[in-house]
């Protein structure tokens, strides 16, 4: 068990006699028993503290408040100099604790014995040592899993605790369990309507509920309530662009205008325009004032996608605005000032660029404010089949075609396919598979060759021809790389196909278990 302040667990040999209560001879926990004793003055007063335990820690809802309360409520009938409470969760590890010293006050360290802790998991009962200290350790139990630990010592004479002090402290702790329980429960609810209420209040087209974009929500859902500047990574097609627009409908802008340009679709000169905007006459051609996309996005967000393909002209002029907050349109000698929340995004590692002198560094500084690296779809390959759904759905309704139901064996192709093209390749094989297909369910062979040949292995359900064609792709490639030596630039060329498509056929055929890995030439 691993230490945890405001408790310290130590090693030292517990020295003395050691008591042990199981849970069938605890009096308190057992009515019968209790009408079998005969009544005297110390029976009533522990039958009242369990009343007023009962009544006084029912009501609390807030965990550390009960833990304290209890802690309190204890001292005033069990001679203890220190005490501790520690929770547990299912596998035996501390996940919270608090501690009262007497003498020192409460939340000071108190040392807990890690072997008692142990051997009360180990046995499930209650202990009482008295040796040169007095210690009770007593278990709470629900549902016969042990969720914490009450935990008293005393010093002096072994005897200061005794075996009344045991059993009335197994009945405290039954009650106190029920409370914890309850209290732990409230918290797990809290928490879980505390997500589903931000994923309520989140604006997103995204889709997947993977730990990976649980994690991506949350981003968004954090960053949207700030004005900082975001970069966006990832490969192409993760859905950088989903993430901007969804950054920009959670946040205080949203009324504002969200306009986006592709900084890799542009020539420079045009980009320049597009961006700054141009006064009439400032070049051939410009007729007319134009505003740019700087000017437009006023009140709002800008969104640069695919930014590390930004000319270094430009790179110097945006990191002026960033820093000024102003610009001149092209062809223009005054200011304009501008309110933009600047979001970019890139496919490329713009700190290597950097390195490389592709791109300016102050102006990386200035963009890396808060970055999010999207991850690649087979790095969440438990979004595949919702996403495949979603698709089906959207392509149902562009295409107006019936939706289809995924099949088995389409589905296990999607699954082990590692979709270079990530979001947006599944979203066009679904389409073309919706538009093709000719059954009422979406079959392997309507998928995309590639797509389907990094099925499954073969099995008797699929159909005999594609069976052989599969083979005899098999051999062809095979055969052309024998003849190139194992060049597979070479054998690319024999066959007619891009070096690339070549390796993704012999890892989508699983060739290379049965032939030397592909060299190029040197």
């Amino acid at each position: 068990m691993a230490e945890s302040n405001p408790v310290q667990l130590i090693d030292a040999p517990e020295q003395g006699s050691i008591s042990r209560l199981r849970p069938e001879d605890a009096l308190y926990l057992h009515p019968t028993k209790i009408d079998a004793l005969t009544q005297t003055e110390r029976l009533g007063r522990d039958l009242n503290f369990l009343l007023k335990i009962a009544t006084g820690i029912g009501g609390i809802r807030d965990k550390e408040a009960l833990e304290w309360q209890l802690l309190g409520m204890v001292f005033e009938v069990v001679p203890a100099q220190r005490g501790a409470l520690l929770s547990f969760d299912a596998a035996g590890e501390p996940g919270s604790a608090v501690a009262w010293d007497r003498v020192s006050g409460p939340g000071n360290t108190v040392q807990v014995s890690r072997k008692l802790l142990e051997r009360v998991f180990d046995e499930r009962v209650g202990l009482l040592v008295r040796g040169a200290n007095s210690i009770l350790c007593i278990p709470l139990v629900v549902s016969e899993k042990i969720i914490g630990v009450l935990y008293l010592d005393a010093e002096g004479s072994g005897n200061v605790f005794d075996e009344h002090h045991l059993q009335l402290l197994t009945g405290v702790a039954s009650i106190a369990s029920l409370a914890f329980d309850n209290a732990q429960h409230l918290e797990r609810l809290q928490e879980e309507n505390r997500q589903l209420q931000n994923e309520a209040n989140l604006s997103h087209e995204l889709v997947g509920q993977s730990p990976r974009m649980r994690a991506v929500y949350e981003f968004i859902r954090r960053v949207a309530a700030t004005d900082s500047t975001v970069l966006i990574q990832g490969e192409s097609g993760t859905g950088k662009e989903l993430v901007a627009r969804a950054i920009h409908k959670s946040s205080q802008r949203v009324d504002g205008p969200m306009v986006a340009i592709n900084c890799a679709a542009i020539t420079e000169t045009l980009l320049e325009s597009e961006l700054f905007g141009h006064e009439k006459g400032a070049f051939t051609g410009a007729t007319t004032q134009k505003k740019g996309k700087l000017e437009m996005a006023n009140g709002g967000t800008l969104f640069l996608d695919e930014i590390g393909e930004l000319a270094p002209a430009l790179q110097a002029k945006l990191l002026r605005v960033l820093q000024e907050r102003e610009f001149e349109r092209v062809g223009g000698t005054r200011a304009l000032k501008t309110d933009i929340r600047l979001l970019a995004a890139t496919n490329r590692t713009l700190s290597q660029a950097v390195e490389q002198g592709q791109f300016r560094r102050d102006l990386y500084y200035r963009l890396n404010v808060v970055s999010l690296t999207l991850p690649p779809l087979r790095d969440r390959v438990d979004d595949i089949p919702q996403l495949a759904e979603h698709f089906i759905v959207k392509a149902s309704r562009k295409c107006g075609v019936r939706p289809k139901a995924l099949s088995a064996e389409a589905r296990a192709c999607l699954l082990t396919y590692d979709w270079p093209g990530n979001v947006r390749e599944i979203e066009h094989a679904i389409e073309r598979a919706m538009v093709l297909g000719t059954s009422e369910t979406i079959l392997p062979e309507d998928l995309p060759e590639e797509i389907y040949e990094a099925g499954p292995s073969i099995s008797p359900s699929v159909p005999k021809y594609q069976n052989v064609i599969k083979e005899q792709k098999k051999q062809v490639i095979q055969k052309a790389l024998q003849q190139s030596n194992g060049n597979y630039i070479e054998a690319a060329k024999l066959l007619g196909l891009h070096p690339n498509s070549l390796l993704r056929l012999i890892r989508n055929l699983d060739l290379k278990g049965s032939t030397e890995l592909p060299r190029a030439a040197k």
